[in-house]
């Protein structure tokens, strides 16, 4: 059924975003969603399906139809012998690891936010930090979309490889996903190492750590000399073995320090951002080394409830420590009042043709500011720095690429465009952003 709007506003979760799309659709089979699709390429008019929003970027945002995930979630199929699980593509990361969980089974890496569907995770290039695959779409074993011809097609490594090469992270121009089969484990512990060390400490050890944790999570505070850093190692625990943080204790650092004491230290430096180098200093000083262990996802993930903006930047690897360097250099002579930590990443490279780690092993740097803050300064006076380092912007984070300048990224850029071409011939997938960065 196709429900017009009248006024509706579509938002995304930073709010930096939002569209009136003239209606809206929640299908609940891959059928509704040929036949919408056909429809819309019939009528000469574009349709999204949109996720959570969590996007930073209008890359989901709807032109003429919305398309809403709610009735396409849940495992489909467990596959234990090919380690494989298959869900609608409409399901939330949250809901799949704890269905996971209940399995005895996990994903291998995940970020740390787990609000997002898999749709929208995986196709703007989604990741964690370490392992041997830090990228959601690098832990995919075959999909099934809807192409803007309203064909069905499936793709793995053994069926139409083709596209499974080039559409596991594809910014949702190639189709709308409906099923996503991802690899994965058997359920199992990871250690958490959290503690703050000095900026010279932190730089000084990064390599050893990256070596020796399987992920590494680093927080520069700026105007500082502070750094939190994560280690987290997969340990021989049996799952029911770990030692997870106290509920006290999650309470304190999760809760209470991490998101209701910095949230309020957040909306004091917008206020005051002459105390914004103060403010860090106490923060910097307010997260205390703790030890712990517990399930994969219940270490990788942490609850965010102080919304914000953000830019990411993949740079090759063996450049990162100097492009840090710099954009510290930068900041310190700036006069931006920057309140949010820079997040520090590692990635092994992989083989997607629009993944920010492909090829490379990469470094990601993350900036941030809170969601009412202006960020143009700060991101703007960032990016030529990133983007001579050969920097790679994340797809679902803020940036001013578009596809001339994007083109000379990646090898297989022009490989992309031209499935688009196949898959989306009539661009019933297309919207403001995606011209931008794909071009017509």
């Amino acid at each position: 059924m196709t429900t017009p709007l009248h006024g509706h506003q579509w938002r995304n979760w930073s709010g930096l975003e939002e569209a009136v799309p003239r209606h809206v659709e929640t299908p609940s089979s891959v059928a509704a969603i040929v036949d919408v699709v056909r429809r819309t390429r019939e009528a000469g008019a574009t349709v999204k399906m949109t996720g959570t929003g969590h996007s930073f970027t209008a890359i989901a945002a709807p032109e003429h139809t919305l398309l809403r995930p709610d009735a396409l979630t849940g495992i489909l199929e467990v596959d234990r012998e090919a380690m494989t699980v298959t869900a609608r593509a409409g399901t939330v990361l949250r809901d799949l690891n704890l269905a996971l969980e209940r399995l005895g089974l996990s994903l291998h890496n995940m970020g740390d936010i787990d609000e997002q569907t898999l749709a929208g995770a995986t196709s703007t290039g989604t990741h964690g930090t370490g392992g041997t695959a830090a990228g959601l779409a690098a832990q995919l074993a075959g999909l099934e979309l809807v192409t803007g011809t309203g064909e069905v097609l499936r793709a793995s490594a053994t069926e139409n490889p083709d596209v499974f090469e080039l559409a596991r992270v594809g910014l949702g121009a190639l189709g709308i996903l409906t099923s996503l089969t991802f690899h994965v484990e058997p359920l199992f512990v990871v250690e958490a190492h959290e503690q703050p060390m000095s900026w010279d400490d932190a730089l000084g050890s990064y390599d050893e750590m990256v070596a020796s944790a399987h992920h590494v999570d680093m927080y520069w505070f700026p105007y500082t000399d502070r750094t939190v850093v994560k280690q987290n190692v997969r340990t021989d625990l049996e799952p029911g073995e770990q030692e997870p943080p106290s509920r006290l204790a999650a309470w304190w650092e999760d809760e209470l320090v991490s998101n209701t004491v910095f949230g309020g230290l957040c909306r004091v430096g917008s206020r005051a951002p002459g105390l914004v180098p103060r403010i860090n200093r106490i923060a910097g000083r307010a997260l205390s080394e703790r030890r712990y262990s517990d399930l994969a996802h219940r270490v990788f993930v942490s609850p965010r409830r102080v919304r914000f903006r953000e830019m990411e930047y993949a740079v090759p690897r063996e450049v990162g420590l100097d492009v840090l360097r710099e954009c510290r250099r930068v900041i310190d002579a700036s006069d931006w009042r920057i309140a949010f930590p820079v997040e520090i990443r590692t990635a092994p490279a992989d083989d997607i043709a629009l993944s920010t780690a492909q090829g490379r092993d990469s470094f990601y740097l993350a900036f941030h500011v809170p969601q009412d803050t202006d960020h143009r300064a700060y991101f703007d006076g960032l990016e030529p720095l990133l983007r001579e380092a050969g920097g790679r912007p994340h797809w679902g984070k803020v940036h001013t690429r578009a596809a001339a300048d994007l083109a000379p990224a990646y090898d297989r850029f022009d490989d992309f465009l031209a499935l688009r071409d196949r898959l989306d011939p009539d661009r019933v997938f297309a919207n403001a952003h995606l011209r931008r960065v794909l071009g017509d």
